[in-house]
């Protein structure tokens, strides 16, 4: 869940490699989600299925690493990068929860409240953005790798050994959900100190 943003002006073209990983991103979420539900709850309805699940994803998280890495070094930064890299970054992984949870093998009050603070989140900068632009802190990175790692695990068909090889996949989702809710008050605490500052500053000119 790279950010395709960094510091400098979007004046690439559009048509190009990082942008094009991006659609391939989006692309891929259908694929994805017809093969997780396939494979059945824990993989029982067909393995290979479930397998093809978790290649697509990890696929599509490569293509996430890949495409703001070219971005950045290549300086290929654009608008329709800025807005669709995190769109599809949220678009994957609100399907992945959204699909493990009615499989019913994460429940649905942990994909409630991850997507109400990423879509949340996503919408105030939007909001704020007037004020400011809300830099990503290092809690939100941190987030997104535990969240990352933690939707592999659950994505690998460990169930099918026993319950006791979900514990570590629960255990992730349970620190994944305590520094999602931490990290979405700091965003709304740092909005609101944001448009503060933009406040002051305009009764100062």
């Amino acid at each position: 869940m790279s950010e395709q943003a960094g510091g400098a002006a979007p004046t690439a073209s559009n048509w190009n490699l990082p942008n094009a990983l991006t659609v391939v991103r989006i692309v891929m979420v259908p694929f994805f989600v017809v093969a997780l539900i396939a494979g059945g709850v824990y993989g029982a309805d067909s393995l290979g299925a479930r397998w093809a699940a978790l290649a697509l994803f990890v696929a599509a998280m490569i293509t996430d690493w890949a495409d703001g890495y070219l971005a950045r070094s290549r300086q290929l930064i654009t608008s329709f990068g800025k807005i669709a890299d995190p769109i599809a970054d949220k678009l994957l992984t609100g399907a992945a929860f959204i699909t493990l949870s009615w499989l019913g093998e994460l429940w649905w009050w942990v994909t409630a409240v991850i997507l109400v603070r990423e879509w949340g989140i996503t919408v105030m900068r939007l909001f704020v953005i007037k004020y400011g632009v809300m830099a990503a802190s290092k809690g939100g990175k941190v987030k997104t790798v535990l969240q990352t790692v933690a939707l592999v695990v659950m994505l690998v068909p460990l169930g099918l050994w026993g319950t006791a090889w979900l514990i570590p996949g629960w255990a992730l989702m349970a620190a994944v959900t305590a520094i999602t809710v931490w990290t979405g008050l700091v965003y709304v605490r740092d909005a609101r100190e944001l448009r503060k500052n933009w406040l002051a500053q305009q009764n100062k000119d």
